[in-house]
């Protein structure tokens, strides 16, 4: 680890994807050089953090005066996009803005798969996003990130109370990967002595799958039958209403298996193995993880 690594920013660390990246660098740098931006700096995240010697400071996307200040003496940032669905361009346009104004030598940030022409929803806010980042003059990543394996493992619990797993993703192929594949990717990005300049990375795991073959290693893991049950959109979204889901929430989700079943997720460039150096996560082994707790 050396003393003239580059000192790396991680926004929304206290997220998922956020502290995988956190452990990704830490084995690459070391704490000293290893700040996590949060929202609330008494929370187990923050605690956790300072336990392994990472520093933290508040960041918060609807607030720019916390991210001038907190992007202050940083060389390299990640902007994680936010998850609140509507409000993702003007809060990344504020992170964007404190980050130029603090001269910060490379901002990576996590976009969506082929965001430039796909048709996933989300897709529209990443574009406005990039044009933004485009237009800022700031020397630039894109990690265009596909879907997390856990997004569908995240169904598991339903599927096997039900026997069966539902979706709108028809015979769609869906090239996924391990939140820790992606978060690894970053700090790759992160640390890496030849950065600095625009590039794109199509972030997609090594092997598609499809919803019926998801079902079917539920079925095989867990030793209890679990169809595929294929769903029209609409009647996924409200199903997932039902549920409790945020009206928003549940048209990105049924709106995404649709786009799915054209192939919007799928991808066959090996991008993401290629820069982390090695194969992704089965999909297979994502789903014995999520049955083992």
């Amino acid at each position: 680890m050396s003393s003239t690594s580059p000192t790396v920013f991680v926004t929304a660390a206290g997220g998922q994807l956020g502290r995988l990246t956190v452990t990704a660098l830490l084995d690459r740098i070391a704490p000293d050089r290893v700040i996590a931006g949060l929202r609330n700096l008494d929370s187990e995240a923050a605690a956790q953090f300072r336990a392994r010697g990472v520093a933290v400071r508040l960041a918060d996307y609807d607030r720019p005066d916390t991210l001038a200040a907190a992007f202050e003496g940083i060389d390299r940032l990640l902007l994680i996009s936010s998850n609140e669905i509507g409000q993702r361009v003007q809060q990344h346009g504020n992170a964007i803005e404190a980050a130029r104004g603090a001269g910060i030598g490379m901002l990576a940030y996590t976009s969506v798969l082929r965001a430039d022409r796909s048709s996933l929803a989300p897709a529209e806010e990443h574009r406005q996003t990039e044009r933004i980042l485009r237009e800022s003059g700031l020397p630039h990543v894109l990690l265009r990130n596909g879907w997390y394996t856990e997004n569908y493992t995240a169904s598991i619990p339903s599927a096997l109370t039900h026997q069966a797993l539902i979706g709108s993703a028809g015979t769609g192929r869906i090239a996924a990967a391990a939140r820790a594949d992606y978060a690894e990717a970053a700090a790759i990005v992160l640390t890496d002595a030849g950065q600095g300049t625009a590039e794109i990375y199509e972030l997609a795991g090594d092997e598609a799958f499809t919803l019926a073959d998801f079902a079917a290693e539920i079925a095989r893991a867990s030793g209890r039958p679990i169809a595929y049950r294929d769903l029209p959109e609409a009647a996924y979204r409200d199903i997932l209403l039902g549920a409790g889901l945020p009206a928003p929430l549940a048209a990105l989700i049924a709106g995404s298996d649709a786009a799915a079943a054209e192939g919007a997720l799928f991808d066959d460039g090996h991008a993401l193995s290629r820069l982390i150096g090695r194969p992704t996560t089965p999909f297979a082994a994502s789903i014995e993880k999520a049955l083992a707790g």
